[in-house]
């Protein structure tokens, strides 16, 4: 049986509780192992090289630079990172080892919560196969990205709200390798209801399965 490890808190604001038991439901219906934790102290823990998966869903708040060196080194080992919008690529902000594993950080999302459209960009991806663009109303995360990631999914800015990044196109859900591992992740799923859309539960989950160490 594969195990996995989800490790929840931070700012309450993305129902991180919430959120780690939905993805604990579903890694379960998937024959995961699934262990939960709730400090950041987990990420040095030296067991979790042999996990096959590791959801982070940890907005903001601090982790020691040993921690955040020893979970980059699992997941360079082969373990899989995988998570969703401020709970992975918000977490920790003063740790650039985390922000280089993970691809990405976010850095606004103008006009709060509002409409806006997800583009598939690579339908024929095992992740987005049968997944049409939708429309979506919540934050839309205005990241800073790593030139190297495989982009699944785009959003692009109209300018109401932040006149000067009109037209910009931006990454949403993404993949990448680092080192032996796979890293996945989507800007998606500001609360934990929004994580029940079907399009954003279906590419989640097949996201985690990608991720994951066979």
């Amino acid at each position: 049986m594969r195990k996995a490890l989800i490790v929840w808190g931070g700012w309450p604001g993305h129902d991180p509780d919430l959120c780690a038991s939905m993805i604990r439901g579903w890694l379960k219906a998937e024959g995961f192992d699934v262990r939960i934790e709730t400090t950041t102290e987990a990420f040095g823990d030296p067991g979790i090289h042999d996990l096959s998966l590791i959801i982070p869903i940890y907005t903001m708040s601090k982790i020691e630079k040993a921690d955040a060196l020893n979970l980059c080194a699992a997941v360079r080992s082969g373990v899989g990172l995988a998570g969703h919008h401020g709970g992975m690529c918000d977490a920790f902000r003063d740790s650039v080892d985390y922000q280089f594993m993970c691809g990405g950080q976010w850095v606004a999302h103008p006009g709060n919560i509002i409409d806006y459209k997800v583009d598939v960009t690579k339908p024929d991806d095992p992740i987005m196969k049968g997944l049409k663009s939708f429309e979506h109303r919540s934050e839309q995360y205005y990241m800073h990205v790593d030139p190297a990631i495989e982009v699944l999914a785009t959003t692009t800015f109209t300018g109401e709200h932040a006149s000067w990044i009109d037209g910009v196109l931006m990454p949403v859900v993404w993949k990448k390798p680092y080192g032996a591992g796979r890293v996945f992740y989507s800007s998606l799923g500001h609360r934990a209801y929004e994580l029940d859309v079907p399009e954003i539960r279906t590419l989640m989950t097949r996201g985690m399965l990608w991720a994951a160490r066979e």
